[in-house]
């Protein structure tokens, strides 16, 4: 057997643009050969996909599974095009994805690309990426998911926009029936339509609350209207402020959407299901994806590409 040294690997990541491992296995599997490791990448994808793998994958989409009422996962999984997205193939990956998710006890995404596929234990779960890459051509990326286990309630969801938006929410709960339920997909539509940054206000913390009061006061610093006016005063008017960017940023706080008097919150919501059901309701926890968030999209200029190609 070949002495695969670390210039041999490094030559072959350099001329397929493979991963570092992806190269060490290839030069194994062929005994030292460079030509015939290159190939072995090429049959593989590896190579096809680490090319692809700097291309931005901002499209794609969101998928839940719930394995019960007490465990579900949701990912995210990008394409680079929004066709891709819809292509029948990208998404049972997803599903099969979200699938994998929920069995998984993986607690970070490192370990959750080394896992055993469970579509077919002999590859990774990376290695059935870089397979799906290769097969449909474009880059895609398991961004990211999250498990969500229920120890003293259930858990629901939601998926919006055919997988534009995905939403977890796990609910503390003695009693678990239809009507439960739905005051909690209720609660989840409306994680998915105001995204919420918290539970409630008890779960903000004091750095974020110091970080906004700095930002309110500059802001009236800036108000003709408030100048001169007693630093009392100025100190009610950025709490007022605060107040109100908590209420829109703290589930519990907003108004719930459904809300006929269009006043009612969704702790009053949540209050008014518990007294209905007989059940002691609260919402513990909840996740809201959405595809490419905080991704810079590619954005094709048609007229600006038809001008450089015609040389204008």
């Amino acid at each position: 057997m070949a002495n695969i040294t670390a210039a041999m690997v490094k030559e072959l990541r350099e001329a397929t643009g493979a991963g570092m491992m992806d190269c060490k296995k290839a030069l194994n599997e062929t005994d030292g050969d460079m030509d015939a490791a290159v190939e072995f990448l090429r049959k593989n994808g590896q190579a096809k996909a680490e090319k692809k793998a700097g291309r931005i994958a901002a499209e794609g989409l969101c998928c839940v599974t719930l394995k019960d009422d007490k465990t579900a996962a949701v990912v995210e999984v990008n394409s680079e095009t929004d066709f891709v997205a819809k292509n029948e193939e990208f998404q049972t990956f997803v599903k099969a994805v979200a699938e994998q998710a929920v069995n998984s006890d993986a607690d970070d995404m490192e370990a959750f690309m080394a896992e055993k596929w469970n579509a077919d234990p002999s590859i990774t779960v990376k290695e059935a990426l870089v397979a799906k890459v290769a097969k449909i051509g474009e880059n895609l990326n398991i961004r990211r998911f999250e498990k969500i286990v229920a120890d003293n309630g259930c858990v629901v969801s939601y998926v919006h926009g055919g997988g534009r938006i995905g939403v977890v929410v796990e609910a503390q709960t003695d009693v678990v029936n239809d009507a439960v339920k739905e005051a909690l997909t209720n609660v989840a539509m409306q994680i998915a339509a105001l995204s919420p940054k918290y539970v409630s206000t008890a779960d903000v913390s004091e750095e974020y609350k110091a970080h906004e009061k700095e930002i309110l006061m500059a802001q009236i610093a800036n108000d003709p209207k408030m100048a001169g006016k007693p630093e009392k005063v100025i100190e009610g008017a950025v709490v007022g402020r605060l107040n109100k960017e908590l209420k829109e940023v703290c589930l519990l706080e907003q108004p719930y959407v459904k809300a006929e008097d269009g006043k009612q919150t969704v702790a009053q919501y949540l209050a008014q299901v518990s007294k209905e059901t007989g059940a002691n309701l609260s919402v513990k926890k909840f996740v809201r994806f959405e595809t490419g968030e905080g991704l810079e999209k590619k954005v094709d200029d048609f007229a600006a590409e038809v001008a450089a190609q015609a040389g204008m």
